[in-house]
């Protein structure tokens, strides 16, 4: 079993909440990186903490908001113009590849149709079915959260390790199974006691708590009024530059 390093690069929500990066999550064991989302301030994330683009191998998106998938468009021209060589692969649910080609066309128009030396490939996932991607093993489960396609929690398991990520949703028992057995569970909390439509509070979470049968839970994507009480809270929370060693 090896050694599996966990980077909060970007821990913050859509909006910048107390100037925190997009949704970007590093996952690194034995060479071997990836990463859980890709919100659109994911490059600047990497290129601060001194991690190159280019030794990204896969790219796990939960869900199609631009704080998450958002970006793939600078991802894609960074490693065009850095001369990257090897294979970029993006891993999310059904309507990743399209929406990603919709998002370059917006922001570069004919990006998405440029030749490139490296080869950009998008992977659309089953909901339930696990896929080996390398030495990775990513399973999807649904969740509650709309966002103009299936939005997905994850289990990862990379180096026998086992990392939960809730992506974004409401309370849903889809939780409780992506959670079991994991040495981390990484969730969102967004407000601290107010419950809203597809997001997750972080006292319906304290509730279930003793049902989630993992080691670890740190809490993330966490908006001004969770960071207000970040001090009070019984679980860890991420922030920008966290890093844990599984």
């Amino acid at each position: 079993m090896t050694r599996v390093r966990v980077r909060f690069l970007g821990s913050g929500d859509a909006f910048g909440s107390g100037g925190r990066l997009q949704a970007c999550i590093l996952l690194a064991s034995d060479g071997f990186q990836c990463l859980l989302d890709c919100g659109a301030s994911s490059l600047i994330a990497l290129k601060r903490a001194n991690v190159d683009p280019n030794d990204i191998d896969t790219i796990l998106i939960s869900h199609l908001h631009g704080d998450h998938f958002g970006g793939i468009p600078f991802f894609v021209l960074d490693g065009q113009f850095s001369r990257r060589s090897r294979r970029m692969l993006f891993a999310g649910p059904p309507g990743l590849s399209e929406r990603s080609k919709q998002a370059m066309e917006v922001m570069f128009p004919g990006s998405s149709r440029t030749e490139r030396k490296f080869e950009v490939e998008f992977l659309e996932l089953a909901e339930g079915f696990p896929t080996t991607l390398g030495p990775v093993r990513v399973t999807p489960y649904e969740v509650t959260h709309a966002s103009g396609g299936p939005p997905y929690a994850f289990r990862v398991e990379l180096g026998g390790r086992t990392i939960a990520y809730s992506g974004d949703t409401e309370w849903t028992e889809r939780l409780v199974t992506v959670a079991a057995g994991a040495d981390l569970f990484i969730c969102e909390a967004y407000f601290r006691d107010k419950a809203v439509r597809y997001h997750l509070d972080y006292q319906s979470l304290m509730q279930n708590r003793s049902r989630l049968d993992c080691k670890r839970v740190i809490v993330t994507h966490m908006s001004p009024d969770m960071l207000a009480h970040s001090s009070d809270l019984e679980m860890e929370a991420a922030h920008d530059g966290l890093e844990v060693s599984l």
